[in-house]
């Protein structure tokens, strides 16, 4: 300090830290023609001491101008040593730096002249305290006083300028600066570090995308900042690295992917798109290098599938076609359980959209990788089976022809329609609103023969009888109706005369036993029209309730249609198709007479012709109603038409006094289901008469229902909708 106080005189240590700034100045300019004189004669160490005056004298006093004086001081001894300034940095920088984050504004003004001061003189030599000095600009870009903020700017300038044109730059220990900055919010900030970006990317000898991925995610980050201006910057920088990429040999995209992904689900609108667009050139620049991140890549494009923005719809439907494109196997790295388990995931979506293209890539894996896929089957199947639920028929049959091709195998096949038989069970709904499609389809996909055994299989060893009768009327009603069934309904209408024919009646005998309907469609269908004139002679009392009665009337209504054309053709021959006619009379017989499905089936009766009657059924006919003499004769015929006079084997194979016993059984079970369920419901209404009505519950006036009269056939009954 004595060495200082030797060379500096009196006047000037006072001038320095006066008010007034040109007082300042004038003596900052004497500081520098001392130091410029000591440095002449290489004397460095009063050098040192002046500097050290400077410092602990005036850059740490607690008086505001002193420290202005000092700052102003240290630049001016800079500018004097000039090109020996380098030697006493280490001395002249750190009190500048501490000045950065003074209280007094005007201070901080001050360190940032004196700074730009010293960078001129010293150049690239102070970038050893480049760090230091970034760190001190980045805050200063938003300090709260316009004109430091302007000095900063400068300042900053300055300092790329220098870095630019360095060989000492680091930018190995310049990017954990960066990254630890880049999710600040403030938009200086956001500004000061997108410039730094751009800046340090546009040097050639500085290799940024190396480093990309380390500031990668902040870049995205700036995207939805409420400023233009920074949206934009970011914008830019983001740009001008994907065009580097596409021309860089080499590049890290597993990391990138990583946050490319997260940024697909930004709630910013811009910010995804950029990100889907990322991901789309990755997907095509990348390639194999991509397969370990394929699941993590589907689970951000799938979304973006339905995206409300169309731009980013149609980038993701095209990278989602790239991505499908490529082949992956196994021993690339390729695992298929993250990737079905993203799909599974986004089968729950509430857009149909990624629903349908989710299933699409189960469908592909399944297609590519089948072994492996079905590994997996027990995680996906429940979900597989619970998408045959959605609103959306086109996913039902996407998932239907996923199910039919995991069925290909008899284990799968069975587990299949096990599963789709219970979830039918648990949701009639289901059954209601997606049985007709499903059934139909997997007939198409899987052979409607070995659909129907199966089902009729499971349903025979149905313990939910009324379950089993709903189901039953169903599938009847389907296979009665549906245009791909035809083949099926052929086979059947061969029953007595092909062996395959008759085994799918005897298959689906058991089963339709639960419903007395859907057994008398069968042996019309099959056209054993003895069994189904004998089948209606068996029902009882008990049978013939409104819901049998409803069922009558659908099937009455159906003989009308194309289905059954044959039928009313062979009413063309009485005479040769007599237990026809009896077993439609039979129908007729059982209908109330007010009903429209007994002035239907009257009226078709009506019309069958007399001719074809032989002259002692003719003499025998009384002229109301002709048809009571053949019901008369008919024990004498036991055959219907010709169709067994050359398959008499196929006829006495399928033991038909069995079959009836079978049925009546099942029928029996029903009936004490029903009974049971009767007891209990009056159990009930009398321990409620006992009880008497509730104080706080007025009495319901009582109604007329039995005074009613009956409702009309075609009307449908609660849970009754099938045949």
């Amino acid at each position: 300090m004595a060495d200082a106080l030797s060379v500096v005189p009196a006047s000037v240590i006072r001038n320095l830290s006066d008010k007034l700034y040109e007082k300042r100045k004038n003596a900052a300019l004497e500081i520098e023609g001392i130091v410029k004189q000591l440095a002449a004669s290489g004397d460095h160490e009063k050098i040192s001491a002046v500097i050290s005056l400077l410092t602990t004298e005036f850059t740490y006093s607690p008086q505001a101008n002193h420290r202005k004086g000092g700052l102003i001081g240290l630049a001016a001894a800079t500018v004097g040593l000039t090109s020996e300034a380098s030697q006493h940095l280490e001395q002249i920088v750190p009190p500048v730096l501490n000045s950065f984050s003074d209280q007094d504004s005007r201070v901080r003004y001050y360190a940032c002249e004196a700074l730009y001061n010293i960078a001129k003189v010293v150049r690239g030599d102070f970038i050893i305290f480049f760090n230091q000095i970034f760190d001190a600009l980045c805050k200063l870009s938003a300090d709260s006083a316009a004109n430091v903020q302007s000095a900063a700017h400068l300042l900053d300038r300055l300092v790329k300028d220098i870095v630019t044109e360095s060989d000492q730059f680091s930018i190995e220990e310049f990017i954990p600066l960066l990254r630890e900055r880049m999710n600040v919010l403030n938009p200086f900030v956001r500004q000061f570090l997108v410039g730094w970006i751009t800046v340090l990317d546009s040097v050639p000898d500085i290799d940024m995308l190396g480093f990309l991925p380390d500031f990668l995610d902040g870049l995205f980050n700036m995207l939805s900042d409420s400023s233009h201006e920074i949206r934009q910057q970011a914008d830019s920088a983001l740009s001008e690295f994907l065009q580097e990429i596409k021309n860089s040999p080499s590049v890290d995209y597993g990391r990138m992917a990583e946050i490319l992904v997260q940024r697909a689900a930004s709630p910013d609108e811009f910010t995804r798109l950029t990100a889907i667009t990322w991901i789309n050139e990755f997907v095509k620049l990348g390639g194999d290098q991509l397969v370990p991140y394929y699941a993590d890549i589907l689970g951000a494009i799938l979304p973006c599938i339905s995206d409300k923005e169309e731009k980013i719809r149609v980038v993701a439907r095209e990278t989602n076609e790239e991505l499908r494109s490529i082949k992956g196997e196994p021993e690339e790295a390729f695992n298929v359980g993250p990737i079905l388990s993203i799909a599974r995931r986004q089968l729950d979506s509430e857009w149909e959209a990624t629903r349908i293209e989710a299933l699409h890539w189960i469908s592909t894996l399944l297609d590519r990788h089948r072994s492996e896929v079905l590994c997996f089957l027990n995680d996906i199947f429940d979900t597989l089976l619970k998408a045959l639920s959605d609103s959306s028929d086109e996913v039902v049959l996407l998932v239907l022809d996923i199910h039919a091709c995991i069925a290909q195998d008899p284990p799968h096949f069975r587990q299949l329609v096990v599963f789709l038989v219970h979830n039918f069970q648990i949701d009639h709904s289901l059954l209601e609103r997606r049985g007709p499609l499903i059934i139909r389809r997997l007939c198409v996909l899987l052979g409607a023969e070995r659909v129907y055994c199966e089902l009729s299989t499971i349903l025979e060893e149905e313990a939910d009888l009324d379950f089993a009768c709903i189901m039953v009327q169903a599938l009847n009603l389907i296979l009665l109706t549906s245009s791909e069934l035809s083949e099926l309904r052929k086979l059947l209408k061969q029953s007595l005369a092909n062996a395959a024919g008759k085994d799918l009646f005897v298959s689906l005998y058991a089963s339709w036993s639960h419903s007395p309907m859907a057994i008398i469609s069968l042996c019309l269908l099959a056209q054993m029209y003895q069994h189904a004139s004998t089948v209606i002679q068996s029902l009882v009392e008990e049978d013939i309730n409104v819901k049998f009665l409803v069922q009558l009337d659908k099937l009455v209504r159906l003989f009308e249609t194309p289905i059954f054309a044959y039928l009313r053709l062979q009413l063309l021959e009485p005479g040769r198709y007599v237990w026809l006619l009896k077993a439609l009379y039979g129908l007729l017989m059982l209908l109330p007479q007010q009903s429209a499905a007994f002035k239907i089936l009257r009226t078709r009766l009506k019309t069958v012709p007399s001719y074809s009657f032989n002259g002692d059924q003719l003499k025998q006919a009384s002229s109301g109603n002709p048809y009571s003499q053949i019901l008369h004769g008919v024990s004498q015929i036991t055959l219907d038409g010709d169709i067994t006079h050359a398959n008499g084997n196929l006829q006495n194979e399928i033991d038909f006094a069995s079959r009836l016993r079978q049925f009546e059984q099942i029928q029996q079970q029903h009936r004490m289901l029903a009974a049971k369920s009767q007891a209990q419901s009056r159990n009930t209404s009398t321990s409620l008469l006992k009880e008497g009505p509730k104080a706080e519950e007025p009495r319901q006036p009582a109604t007329s229902d039995t005074n009613r009269p009956p409702s009309r056939l075609s009307k449908k009954s609660p849970g009754q909708s099938q045949i």
